[in-house]
């Protein structure tokens, strides 16, 4: 067991998501950066989708009942156990009674500790993942609170006593100030005026202070949409549309004063236009940001995206591989 002295400011247990119930109106959820989550799982372990516990912006204090190993991966925080600082994106032992302490942050928003084994809550519609907004997986389908106990799934003594591994540099996530965000153009891309159109791949755009699990708000230049008669159904905004699926990375224009990028918790469908989806892969860099940073963004073809998928579980692989070969 793992015992929670502090919780940390939103701390929740996340997999690589809740598959199959998008059509019924649950998201995947998971962690928000399903690259970092991965790399702490795989230098623990662990497979690549076992539970892990996801920070943001202050982790919790942690009393760990038991030997292990632990990796965190993600911002660049300051990291203690038992008061002396460790390293990130590293394989390091912990003994039954120490203390594991997260300081602030540097640089990107949220951290990734993975324990040999997982975290042991009950799975819920075949994941662990918390989604606050209903309740459900994780501990009682919420955050971390003081006192609370997590269970730790049994691990294999190889690994709990294997050799130290760090993470090589180019396997690491850097998170920076501006990124370039790329995106594949939106079901609804055509109802945005031509100028809009160009505005969106050539302008930057500030991430605002109301970034979360659900949507990242970027605020930027003013967007317009064609005149047109609304199609009967849909509202008076000129964003607006019959009601549509959304995809997780979706982007939306509600009036066009600002965007929304809707992330891993965020609704299945609504009304409102998408205008273009950021890739999954660049989904993990935005889910690093925060205010005041900023992005711009790039169009690419659905070709692109979908190689730049698998370069990602060729770098995961490539993670594999390494630690193999010294252990």
């Amino acid at each position: 067991m793992i015992t929670v002295i502090q919780p940390g400011l939103y701390t929740t247990v996340q997999d690589q998501g809740r598959f199959g119930f998008y059509g019924v109106g649950f998201p995947p959820s998971g962690s928000m950066d399903l690259y970092s989550s991965a790399v702490a799982n795989i230098l623990v372990g662990n497979p690549a989708h076992a539970a892990v516990l996801e920070t943001t912006f202050v982790g919790p204090t942690l009393e760990f009942e038991r030997n292990g190993r632990i990796a965190v991966t993600g911002a660049t925080a300051d990291i203690t156990i038992d008061g002396v600082s460790i390293q990130p994106w590293t394989s390091i032992e912990i003994k039954k009674g120490q203390v594991l302490a997260f300081g602030g942050i540097s640089a990107g928003v949220r951290n990734y500790l993975a324990i040999s084994g997982g975290i042991g809550v009950q799975p819920v519609m075949g994941s662990r993942s918390t989604y606050v907004a209903s309740n459900l997986g994780g501990v009682e389908g919420r955050a971390l609170l003081p006192g609370d106990r997590l269970e730790v799934l049994a691990d294999s003594e190889s690994h709990t006593n294997r050799n130290r591994f760090e993470t090589p540099e180019y396997l690491r996530v850097s998170p920076l100030q501006h990124h370039v965000i790329r995106i594949v153009p939106g079901l609804c891309n055509y109802l945005l005026d031509s100028k809009s159109q160009q505005l969106l791949t050539a302008e930057t755009f500030t991430v605002s202070t109301e970034a979360n699990r659900t949507g990242y708000r970027l605020t930027g230049h003013q967007l317009n949409f064609i005149e047109r008669e609304q199609p009967f159904g849909a509202g008076s905004d000129p964003s607006n549309v019959v009601n549509l699926g959304y995809p997780v990375g979706s982007l939306q224009a509600p009036s066009g004063t600002e965007l929304i990028c809707l992330m891993r918790d965020a609704v299945t469908g609504g009304g409102y236009a998408t205008l273009a989806t950021v890739i999954s892969v660049d989904l993990d860099i935005l889910a690093q940001m925060k205010f005041p940073e900023t992005v711009s963004f790039e169009a690419i073809s659905m070709e692109a995206a979908l190689q730049l998928r698998a370069q990602r579980g060729k770098r995961l692989q490539s993670l594999v591989e390494l630690i193999d070969a010294v252990t």
